[in-house]
């Protein structure tokens, strides 16, 4: 019989929602320091930002707060999201059973778990079942798989187990599949397109097969890397200008959403605009918050085909340099050393370091030269 669910006050998600928010530790240093799992870790994070606008809006205007007062507030909306059942009966269908787990809530005044569970299709031992944070093998798997995609990327599940092997390590293939979703990866070869449930129902082209990249601002491209730890690991996104490899923006998160993608754009359409923006079919990327804004600024969206990683080369060669040239190098400790040391690096990156491809100039002088000229 499975056993009840941990029952938390609402200062204690605060609290702990609030460290996650920070990013200054990983989810495993939060879950480790609290006794929380990272999934639930995420669904309390998730409901305070996604309550803090309501919160301005009831107010009818910003208010200057103290942070006492803010956390106040904010113990009142926590666990407070409504959601909308003939929604949820037509997406339900479609959600991985790890989606379906986060829209359960159990403190929701009308509606038991067990309701809950049935309007979305999800077993209720699905639910209750509490998967185990990743353990120190884990992560040390997945540090050797990391650096063994970024010398392969071509590698696919067994060539990666017998890799591992070769290191001592004897891992079935159904793990390491998990390790490697779990970081993002994936092999770089063509597959057969299959039918996918949950997939965007608008669909974008990939637009730069054979096209002449010859100016700055003609495609920017986009993608999400895995960044080690020493307990834990964090995720980068960067944007990236084709035609002079200058680095627009980059963030990290602790957790793989979509929030964090949407703001490095934000910030990367302060400095310009690109024709083309081109990103992989990832979740974040095909987002309606991320497609909403590229297509209010008239600007061509392509992605990539399936399993072809390729397809967005030139981020492809960023990754491989900020972790040969500066993660493995320092092997960062904490979420901090990670956003002091890529800071560092990607200001070398842009204004240091010498491309051969650009004839040896560095990247802010061509992206910039050709917004002067």
């Amino acid at each position: 019989m499975a056993s009840s669910p941990k029952k938390y006050n609402s200062d204690f998600k605060v609290k702990v929602a609030l460290e996650a928010i920070k990013g200054q530790k990983t989810l495993n240093e939060i879950s480790s320091e609290y006794g929380v799992h990272t999934t639930q870790i995420t669904q309390w994070k998730k409901q305070v930002l996604d309550e803090l606008p309501q919160i301005f809006a009831r107010n009818g205007h910003e208010r200057a707060k103290s942070e006492e007062a803010l956390i106040a507030n904010l113990y009142q909306e926590i666990g407070q999201l409504k959601v909308e059942l003939d929604f949820l009966k037509k997406k339900s269908l479609v959600f991985p059973v790890e989606q379906k787990r986060l829209l359960i809530e159990p403190e929701h005044p009308h509606l038991s778990i067990v309701r809950q569970c049935e309007l979305l299709g999800l077993a209720r031992s699905s639910y209750y079942y509490e998967p185990v944070p990743e353990s120190e093998e884990d992560l040390l798997l997945m540090r050797l798989l990391d650096e063994q995609y970024t010398r392969t990327p071509f590698y696919g599940k067994r060539k990666m187990v017998t890799f591992l092997a070769e290191q001592g390590y004897q891992v079935d293939r159904k793990r390491v599949r998990r390790l490697m979703q779990r970081m993002g990866l994936e092999t770089i070869y063509p597959k057969p397109r299959l039918s996918r449930p949950g997939e965007p129902s608008v669909r974008y082209p990939y637009l730069l097969r054979g096209v002449s990249i010859t100016s700055q601002d003609h495609v920017w491209s986009s993608d999400i890397t895995y960044i080690r730890l020493a307990r834990g690991f964090v995720y980068l996104v960067a944007i990236i200008d084709w035609f002079s490899r200058y680095v627009l923006a980059w963030e990290l998160s602790t957790t793989l959403d979509t929030g964090f993608c949407v703001d490095t754009l934000d910030r990367a359409l302060g400095a310009g605009q690109p024709k083309i923006f081109n990103t992989d079919q990832g979740v974040q990327f095909t987002s309606h918050e991320f497609t909403t804004r590229l297509l209010r600024s008239n600007i061509r969206i392509s992605w990539d085909g399936r399993g072809r990683a390729l397809d967005n080369v030139f981020v492809e060669r960023l990754w491989r340099s900020v972790k040969y040239e500066e993660v493995y190098l320092k092997d960062y400790q904490t979420v901090s050393e990670a956003r002091s040391g890529l800071t560092h690096y990607f200001q070398f990156y842009n204004h240091e370091r010498y491309h051969q491809s650009l004839d040896y100039k560095t990247p802010f002088v061509v992206y910039r030269s050709k917004h002067s000229s």
